[in-house]
């Protein structure tokens, strides 16, 4: 949901990081859970599992491996559906935003006009419309606790803009998301009855630190819903299925319209980089390390300005609970 502005700085677009999203953008109750029904298929019908025909042939694995490693990876969803959880770790965030970038500003920009900006240390040109850009970090102690299927986060925040803070049950006061934990979001790329929505294809291979890694491509069939049909490429672990890196595609982007209407506006076109990466790893199981979510739009001369960018760090995790259901 949009919320309203805080201090004019435009709408908050509220992320809900839940099962099978990232900068997500659908409620978990989107998504049925283990072992329930889905109310997309017909009554007493049961979805087909995936099949070797839904996979396409790279140079990098067979269709048979590409197969075999989605199993993998149903298994890892099972285990990582299954587990319940009690950590605590610090959330560092990093916001930068162009305020006067906003549908409730005048006239604002317009195709072909020239783009006030300003050049970050990387590079970067934030669209502007004058000098001013917001720049804000907030530090808390996040706790994330999942019980029964239910997850409860708490956070404390303790600096704001780099000043000591003492605020017990804090409300995160970044401007432009409002995000939930994305622990869940792995499952409705890879959870085993998700699967038979998809195409996959192996798109290369990377590092992510020391582990070797396939980038598998997942893509809606058609006719998929697309209500619950996210997509985008992951980095997964081949020996383990573990996934490790989450890019979205952002064009099923609940509220999307926010950014399509403000490009419309001033003749732009809007583009969402998401990202979330796992490094975290404690019994089998991989926690949130970064969350990245760019709000950017193209003008007509091709050029690139950054209107928003979040960045989330999660560090020094203490695990008290982690225990995973054997099915």
């Amino acid at each position: 949901m949009t919320l309203p502005s805080r201090q004019g700085r435009g709408p908050v677009l509220r992320v809900a990081l839940a099962i099978g999203l990232a900068a997500g953008l659908l409620p978990m109750s989107s998504f049925p859970a283990a072992g329930e029904p889905d109310a997309r298929a017909p009554a007493g019908v049961p979805k087909p599992r995936a099949s070797i025909a839904q996979t396409q042939a790279s140079p990098l694995l067979s269709p048979e491996g590409l197969q075999a490693l989605l199993r993998k990876t149903a298994d890892y969803c099972r285990r990582l559906e299954s587990a319940a959880f009690d950590f605590v770790c610090r959330e560092q965030i990093s916001e930068v935003v162009a305020p006067s970038f906003d549908l409730d500003r005048g006239k604002g920009y317009q195709s072909g006009d020239a783009w006030s900006s300003s050049a970050s240390s990387r590079g970067t040109i934030y669209l502007s419309g004058g000098p001013r850009i917001i720049r804000q970090t907030f530090e808390y102690d996040y706790q994330c606790v999942r019980s029964a299927g239910t997850i409860r986060e708490v956070r404390t925040l303790i600096k704001e803009n780099r000043k000591a803070k003492n605020e017990a049950n804090a409300e995160l006061k970044t401007s432009v998301v409002v995000f939930g934990t994305a622990l869940l979001s792995p499952v409705g790329l890879f959870g085993e009855r998700f699967q038979p929505d998809y195409d996959y294809a192996v798109a290369g291979r990377d590092n992510v630190g020391k582990a070797k890694v396939l980038i598998i491509d997942a893509h809606p069939k058609p006719g998929a819903p697309e209500t619950t049909n996210l997509y985008g490429k992951a980095w997964i672990d081949p020996d383990t299925g573990d996934i490790l890196r989450i890019e979205w595609n952002d064009d099923r982007v609940g509220r999307f319209e926010v950014f399509r209407n403000r490009g419309e506006r001033y003749g732009l076109t809007p583009r969402l980089a998401i990202r979330s990466e796992f490094s975290v790893e404690k019994n089998g199981i991989r926690f949130p390390s970064r969350l990245f979510v760019e709000e950017a739009y193209r003008n007509v001369r091709g050029e690139m300005g950054v209107r928003s960018r979040t960045e989330v760090v999660y560090k020094d995790f203490k695990f008290f609970t982690v225990e995973v259901e054997v099915r």
